[in-house]
């Protein structure tokens, strides 16, 4: 699935610009005299992002991974927005300041703007490590304050910033006052509890920028809010939980401990798949196509995909991080909105893969890492299940391994989706389709995806054009034949001219495929040899780019497959 628009910008014409312009050049620092200090406030982010100002709500507070104290800044870069994060400093005319930080993930610069003489910036390209970046700038004779900033690269990863120093003179700001210790927390509450999680809240403590959680003495969180799940637990166990506050200066010692009792185990269930289903595609990211949040998608769609699950350094695993760009308060309230939609008959679902995602599952270690970390995002989020959508190649043998013990944790209610791109389905010998067919008595639908992929061939050994209606159904009629149930069978398409590279086609081609599938009428050249009023339905990428359309997709199409035989 794109995650980008096509009208990214060049990485590497902006690259060339910044080394042209001197971006990266560090300038030569002075010895710092004893009165010099670090004039940024809230230099750690130890108290979210007080001080700071960062473009378009990128940026946010995190407590992983920190290069000191309890918290470090995350901004995410984001369609033309480059997650630019600023503080204006007060400074001393005619001086010089050291500015320096460190910094970690995606593309990262570091600059001063308003100097009153030469503006500097220096920057590093994406590291898995911490890595420090320095530069220098003198004051103007008239210069009072300076504008500090960090920002990102357009496409790439979030990066991560921390412990910002800008030494040299007091301008009369002066700088943030040492932090003492803070003070024991009072004993958390219990929440929510799963058969594999419990909620705990507690009350914030004065002077704290972080809290440790600590599950039966062993320290198993770092928080910066005051409200944490503890996820993996046994059913129908109880567990002593206990907190401790932190800052720059240290830990608190632990609080009076409570006893959280996780729920028995088993499945409550899911809403069922309704006999002809509309799937959409939600982005858990801006892109330029029309944020949204779960409650704002279209009542037309059955099953929602959240895109896109993230990947761990643990082959197989994966992990969600909710991303501030689409506007939620809390991560509880994205659970609520999983839970109404739910209620609403729906199956929310976590997508894995995507354009750049990739999850390697090609050993029974990494299977197993697979489903337990899935079952674990459907009990802590309730996800009704996993859609598949690896587009970087899969090993069938190790997938339906991870994907059968998913099942058997999830039981009977899981929905498994996929979306293969054309090629992996063009015969029953492509690992995609191996593994479609070796889950065939757990797998819900298959939404092949019908764009970015130039013409392909039938199921008659004829080649079809890219779209068309001969298109969507000769390529369907090689997974109908191929040994997948109708059921199984849905056709992915792009929801606005915007969603993909290529492929879109307007709603009336995808009723006429459908007809033709289902009916045997509305057909173009290629018409199947049978019927198959059983056909699932069809998907889109995505829900977002619908919206930025006028809901002109799921409008035609959703009363469609609605009303198929």
């Amino acid at each position: 699935m794109d995650r980008t628009t096509r009208a990214r910008r060049w990485l590497g014409a902006g690259l060339a610009l910044a080394v042209g312009t001197g971006l990266g050049l560090m300038g030569t620092t002075g010895t710092a005299e004893a009165a010099d200090v670090n004039v940024a406030r809230n230099a750690g982010f130890e108290s979210g992002l007080a001080n700071w100002t960062c473009s378009a709500g990128s940026g946010t507070s995190v407590s992983s991974p920190v290069h000191g104290g309890a918290s470090a800044l995350k901004a995410t870069p984001a369609g033309q927005d480059n997650a630019k994060c600023t503080q204006t400093v007060t400074v001393k005319p005619s001086s010089t300041y050291t500015l320096s930080a460190w910094v970690q993930g995606g593309y990262a610069y570091l600059g001063a703007s308003g100097t009153g003489t030469n503006d500097v910036s220096t920057w590093t390209p994406g590291t898995g490590s911490w890595t420090k970046l320095s530069t220098s700038f003198t004051t103007g004779a008239n210069t009072t304050s300076v504008t500090v900033y960090t920002h990102g690269w357009y496409g790439q990863a979030a990066y991560y910033a921390d412990d910002v120093s800008v030494f040299g003179p007091d301008g009369g700001g002066g700088s943030d006052p040492d932090p003492v210790v803070p003070a024991t927390p009072a004993a958390p509450t219990v929440a929510t509890v799963t058969s594999s999680s419990v909620a705990l809240n507690w009350r914030a403590v004065t002077g704290a920028t972080g809290y440790n959680v600590y599950r039966d003495g062993a320290r198993v969180q770092s928080v910066s809010g005051t409200s944490a799940t503890v996820t993996g637990l046994a059913a129908n166990t109880a567990y002593r939980f206990q907190v401790t506050a932190t800052n720059a200066a240290g830990e608190s010692a632990k609080s009076a401990a409570v006893t959280g009792t996780t729920a028995p185990g088993g499945n409550p269930g899911n809403p069922a798949v309704p006999r002809h289903a509309l799937t959409g595609y939600w982005q858990n990211f801006d892109n330029g196509a029309t944020v949204q949040k779960l409650r704002d998608v279209q009542a037309q769609y059955d099953i929602i995909a959240v895109s896109f699950a993230d990947s761990t350094a643990t082959p197989g695993q994966i992990t969600f991080n909710l991303d501030p760009a689409v506007g939620y308060s809390s991560v509880a309230d994205f659970k609520a909105d999983i839970a109404a939609k739910k209620a609403a008959g729906k199956s929310v679902i976590i997508s894995v893969g995507g354009e750049k995602g990739n999850v390697t599952i090609n050993s029974d270690a990494s299977a197993t890492a697979f489903a337990d970390s899935a079952y674990a995002l459907m009990q802590e989020y309730g996800f009704s299940g996993v859609d598949i959508d690896l587009e970087h190649g899969i090993n069938a043998t190790y997938l339906t391994k991870a994907l059968r013990q998913l099942s058997q944790k999830a039981g009977s209610s899981l929905v498994l989706t996929m979306a293969p791109q054309t090629i992996d389905m063009q015969n029953t010998g492509t690992e995609y389709f191996k593994t479609a067919l070796a889950v065939k008595d757990i797998l819900t639908v298959v939404n092949m995806q019908y764009y970015n992929s130039g013409s392909m061939l039938g199921c008659d050994g004829k080649v079809y054009a890219q779209g068309s209606v001969d298109f969507l159904t000769a390529l369907a009629c090689i997974q109908l034949e191929g040994g997948l149930d109708a059921s199984q069978v849905g056709l992915g398409v792009p929801a606005s001219t915007r969603g993909a590279g290529s492929g879109y086609v307007d709603p009336s081609v995808v009723k006429n495929a459908l007809d033709c599938l289902t009916r045997g009428a509305n057909c173009g050249s290629f018409k199947p040899s049978k019927t198959y009023p059983a056909l699932r339905g069809a998907m889109t990428w995505s829900t977002n780019w619908d919206a930025t359309a006028g809901n002109a997709w799921s409008g035609a199409v959703g009363p469609h497959v609605h009303n198929l035989p």
